[in-house]
């Protein structure tokens, strides 16, 4: 980026800090959650908030917070991509830079359940609210919904998604949840990734809320998708994960997108930070997908 760009965002943090509510007020909105080819195709950032900087093998990778910014600008100027999903620090950051023109923008909400931690399914909302996602003129909010049987948190946790989802709707704002069906084992949290789990997170997700008119599914691509996608009407987006064979992820994600369900992409680090460090071709390869 760099240096000019981000002390632009310091300048105005520091001296000016209404500029964040007026770049927000003069954005132009997308007419359309969808691209040209029908789908969405979303940028995630929304990891750090969690402390989960990760990516392979380097423990601080997303932890350099400008050269995030940089691979986000990347990743956003690429044609196809449709939005992005992020925490308000990160999301701040790119509307003082000026890159959400005409891009969808939804909003992290729940980021108390910090990764590692022993209250991680107590994934309390430290984020967005569907108030400020509303005046900031965001599209919608997200919220990772995980649900561990044998922790007592996990009520609590779903009452709270099942709030969000109502304010969400009450303003006619996607509820982008993500259902995940979650173990303890030696004493971390580990989301269960088989196909009869996610179907059973699926279908708990999926009556959360008063309303779920405007209610979206954000799901892992596992084995057997087909299963998956018919086990709810909602809208699903696929999302992306840490990716160990890239090859293998792009030919699952294509088969599942063929599915009436699957709307489109939500990926991150897969993307932000592929093995061959070139942003620009990983996300075109999966814009081309779509």
């Amino acid at each position: 980026m760099l240096s000019d760009n981000i002390s632009r965002i310091v300048e105005a943090r520091v001296n000016d800090p209404g500029a964040v509510a007026a770049a927000a007020a003069r954005r132009a909105k997308a007419t359309s959650l969808f691209g040209e080819h029908g789908k969405t195709m979303i940028i995630a950032a929304d990891h750090p908030a969690r402390g989960a900087n990760g990516v392979g093998a380097d423990p601080t990778a997303m932890a350099d917070r400008f050269e995030l910014l940089d691979r986000l600008c990347v990743a956003l100027e690429r044609p196809g991509v449709t939005g992005v999903l992020a925490t308000a620090d990160i999301l701040e950051d790119l509307l003082l830079l000026g890159v959400l023109d005409g891009k969808s923008v939804f909003g992290s909400m729940n980021r108390a359940g910090l990764a590692g931690s022993v209250f991680e399914i107590d994934d309390r909302f430290t984020g967005y609210d569907a108030e400020t996602i509303a005046a900031m003129g965001f599209d919608g909010g997200k919220m990772l919904t995980r649900i561990a049987l044998d922790d007592p948190a996990t009520p609590a946790a779903l009452a709270e998604t099942a709030r969000a989802v109502n304010e969400l709707n009450d303003r006619q704002l996607i509820a982008m949840v993500e259902p995940f069906l979650s173990v303890w084992t030696d004493g971390r949290i580990r989301n269960d990734l088989s196909t009869d789990a996610v179907v059973k997170s699926v279908t708990i997700a999926s009556g959360l809320g008063r309303r779920t008119a405007y209610t979206w599914l954000k799901l892992p691509v596992v084995p057997d998708m087909e299963r998956v996608l018919a086990s709810s009407t909602l809208p699903a987006l696929l999302l992306g994960g840490e990716v160990t064979d890239p090859e293998a992820a792009f030919a699952s994600w294509g088969k599942a997108l063929k599915q009436p369900t699957a709307q489109g992409l939500v990926v991150g680090r897969s993307l932000l930070y592929p093995s061959n460090g070139d942003v620009a071709g990983a996300v075109d390869k999966a814009v081309s997908l779509l």
